[in-house]
């Protein structure tokens, strides 16, 4: 840090400490300015609806694929432990309450953190680099409202749809598993598996879908929105954003699941 006079300013604890801690300040700052930005008018509905495009139906078949193995392999794999204890009817409940209370939010986020926070990273990293968010400015653009708002609103929306539709879909593949074995009709399956799901199980799978979508969208578009370094910048904010969304999904699935079993 350089003051006035031209001399270095001492840290105020070691310069890592300082940095440690002014880097968590433009965070809050950056948080504080996306809720204050997302409020006011205009909004830009068609950014906005390009990157529910972008995140949603463009997600849709890795879901699905991810989802449908999910509930084939789980399935698989609980079938020989409920077989020793003749219980394997209790399938469907087994393979619903967990696909929806823990798999499909957690499977959901994971898929968006890294096929879309890259690319948001990525994206915002190169226009930064390349000075096109300066050059909105200049042209009466607010970059943060039509770039970093849009983003983190539409992570959000999307991601909670994503993951019943992947659970949705899970469900789908352990039927399908459970029908080559016992012969159990579609209504039959769906019956007995979402008997003992509570609304208290959905709420706990929302909850976690827009926390991680939200998270998710903020830590691609800071990464993005304050990358240095030329092109190398690029590279280096979408990999941190894989990284340290995935970490703090993972930290939040611990709170969040720790919060409800606390209330149930």
């Amino acid at each position: 840090m350089n003051s006035t006079n031209g001399k270095s300013e001492k840290p105020l604890i070691t310069g890592k400490i300082d940095s440690f801690f002014l880097h968590f300040y433009n965070i809050f700052n950056f948080i504080r300015r996306l809720f204050r930005e997302a409020v006011r008018p205009p909004i830009e509905w068609g950014e906005f609806i390009n990157q529910c495009y972008q995140v949603g139906y463009k997600s849709l078949a890795l879901v699905t694929v991810t989802g449908f193995i999910t509930g084939v392999v789980f399935t698989e794999q609980s079938r020989p432990t409920l077989s020793e204890f003749g219980v394997t009817a209790w399938l469907p409940s087994l393979v619903a309450i967990a696909v929806v209370r823990a798999l499909a939010p957690l499977i959901a986020a994971l898929i968006c953190a890294g096929k879309v926070g890259s690319s948001i990273g990525a994206e915002l990293a190169s226009m930064k680099v390349t000075e096109q968010i300066d050059a909105m400015e200049v042209s009466a653009i607010n970059p943060f409202r039509y770039l970093v708002v849009t983003r983190v609103i539409a992570m959000t929306v999307c991601l909670p749809i994503l993951m019943f539709y992947n659970a949705l879909i899970g469900c789908m593949g352990s039927y399908f598993d459970v029908h080559a074995h016992e012969q159990t009709s579609l209504v039959a399956f769906f019956d007995n598996a979402f008997t003992q799901i509570t609304f208290l199980d959905y709420t706990t799978a929302l909850t976690k879908s827009i926390v991680y979508g939200f998270t998710i969208g903020v830590v691609s578009c800071y990464q993005g929105f304050h990358a240095t370094q030329g092109t190398l910048g690029v590279g280096k904010a979408a990999n941190i954003s894989v990284v340290i969304s995935m970490f703090l999904i993972f930290i939040e699935e611990v709170i969040i699941v720790h919060i409800f079993n606390s209330i149930r």
